[in-house]
This record gives structure tokens, sequence and C-alpha cells, in this order.
């Protein structure tokens, strides 16, 4: 067998839009994150009227959910409205709710993987995020209640066994 020498390899750059506008400079950093967070506070002030939808349609995808088993389509549906909850609920600085959604994304993992539906553990959890959203709750922090989280960890932990 004879030993086929290839010539060497040529590496080359593509231009593409990207490197271009990288070049031009681009918004300087501290300018991007100050006209962010101007952005994220205009948002605010629907956060209420989005979240009162977004809970609406977490619970009642949850009870679908609850009715048709842990293989359901819906338990998919209720998780991705958990999740997104959590990630908006931050997004926006209430910090406890998106902790209490990611307890909850929790416990709709191990649904989906399997355990059985824990109709005491996901009304344990829609509870804590309906008091999460009352006025003398939405801003607090997780490390202020910390009774609340640790428990909503607890009995996500202990449905999932």
């Amino acid at each position: 067998m004879t030993k086929r020498t290839h010539p060497e390899a040529r590496i080359f750059s593509v231009e593409t839009r990207f490197h271009r506008v990288a070049r031009s400079g681009g918004t300087p950093r501290e300018l991007a994150i100050k006209q962010a967070e101007v952005a994220i506070e205009d948002v605010k002030g629907g956060f209420d009227e989005w979240l009162d939808g977004a809970l609406t349609e977490l619970v009642d995808t949850i009870k679908q959910a609850g009715a048709e088993g842990s293989g359901s389509d819906s338990l998919q549906t209720a998780n991705s409205h958990a999740r997104q909850l959590r990630d908006v609920a931050m997004t926006m600085g209430f910090e406890l709710l998106s902790c209490i959604a990611d307890s909850l994304c929790m416990l709709l993992d191990s649904i989906a993987a399997g355990a059985e539906y824990n109709d005491d553990a996901v009304a344990c959890h829609l509870d804590a995020l309906s008091l999460a959203r009352q006025p003398g709750y939405r801003h607090l922090k997780p490390a202020q209640v910390p009774e609340l989280i640790n428990g909503l960890y607890r009995v996500a932990t202990v449905a999932v066994t």
C-alpha cells in the first residue's frame, strides 16, 4: 500500500456581516446595558397583566396535566410555562417568584421523567406562586423567606422519591 501525501491545508477567514458590524464599533457596552435597563423598565409596566395571564395558563395546563398523567403534552406545556415564568420573573427583578417557579420546574421535570404526579406538591407550588405575586411579597428575595423556599424544594424532592 502506498502512502498518499496531501497538500497542506489552507486556512482562510470568511468575512461575515457580524465581522463588518463588529469592526465598525457597534454600541459601546455601557450604552447597551443602559438601553437594556431602560427597555426592561418600560416593559415592567405591563408585567402584572402578563403575570396574570401566565399564571392562568400555567394553572390551566397543570390541571390538564394532572388529569392526563405524566406522559402528556399538557405536562410539557406546563413545564414550558413554568420555565418562561421563572426566566421572565428573574429578568424583571422578581427573584422570589423566579425561585418558586424554579422549584416547580424541578417538580415538573421529575414528573416528566416518570415520578408520580403529586397533586399536593403541585398545589403547594401554585399557592406559593400566588403568594409571591402579592404586593407584600413580590419584591422579597428568596433569602428573606428561607422557610418557604427550603420547604418548596423539600416538597419537590420528596415528591420525586
